[in-house]
C-alpha cells in the first residue's frame, strides 16, 4: 500500500466548487486553485472566486481514497498520460510551490497549459512571495516567476526583478 500522493481529477464543467465542498465533507484532502477577483457589472461590483484551471481539482489521496473520489457523480476521471494505465502523480514539491504562489501572491496568478521555454532558476527574496523558488521568464515584456506542474503546464505571476535572486 502506497502513501498519499497528489493526483489531478477531471470534473464536469462548472462543478469544481461542488466537488471541492463534497470531498472536504468526506475528509479527503483536496486543492482547487481559485483566485478572488472583482467583477464589474453595469450596476455593481462583486467579488468572485475564479477557478484557475477549469474542469480540474487536485486530490491528495491514498489508494482507498483514490477510488472514493471517483464515486462522486461530477468526477469524470484522473489525469493519465498516454500509454499509462495509472493516474499521473504530481510531485509534492510542485504542488507546495503552486499552493504557496496562489495563497500569498498579491498579483493575479495565471495558468498556461502550453509549455513555456525554460527560464533561469530564481528565488523570490522580498515581498509576499518571499521564499518561492521558480523560473524567471519574460511574458509580453514583463518579468514573471513560473512554477511548472508536470504534465499540466505552468503557473505564472508577475514579479519585479528587484525582488529576485539567482
Amino acid at each position: 500500500m502506497r502513501g498519499k500522493r497528489w493526483l489531478a481529477a477531471y470534473v464536469k464543467m462548472h462543478h469544481e466548487k461542488r466537488v471541492r465542498d463534497k470531498l472536504t465533507a468526506l475528509g479527503i484532502e483536496n486543492f482547487l486553485p481559485v483566485q478572488n477577483e472583482v467583477r464589474q457589472w453595469s450596476d455593481r461590483k462583486k467579488r468572485v472566486e475564479r477557478v484557475l484551471i477549469p474542469m480540474m481539482i487536485f486530490v491528495h489521496v491514498d489508494s482507498v481514497e483514490q477510488r472514493t473520489v471517483l464515486t462522486h457523480p461530477s468526477v469524470l476521471r484522473y489525469l493519465v498520460l498516454r500509454g499509462d494505465h495509472a493516474p499521473t502523480e504530481i510531485p509534492e514539491e510542485q504542488m507546495e510551490r503552486f499552493r504557496f504562489m496562489l495563497d500569498y501572491s498579491d498579483q493575479p496568478v495565471s495558468f498556461n497549459p502550453e509549455t513555456l521555454q525554460p527560464g533561469k532558476k530564481v528565488k523570490v527574496v522580498r515581498g509576499p512571495l518571499a521564499g518561492l523558488e521558480g523560473e524567471l521568464v519574460t511574458i509580453d515584456g514583463k518579468s514573471s516567476v513560473v512554477v511548472r506542474i508536470s504534465q499540466l503546464g505552468c503557473a505564472t505571476v508577475e514579479v519585479s526583478i528587484s525582488m529576485l535572486e539567482t
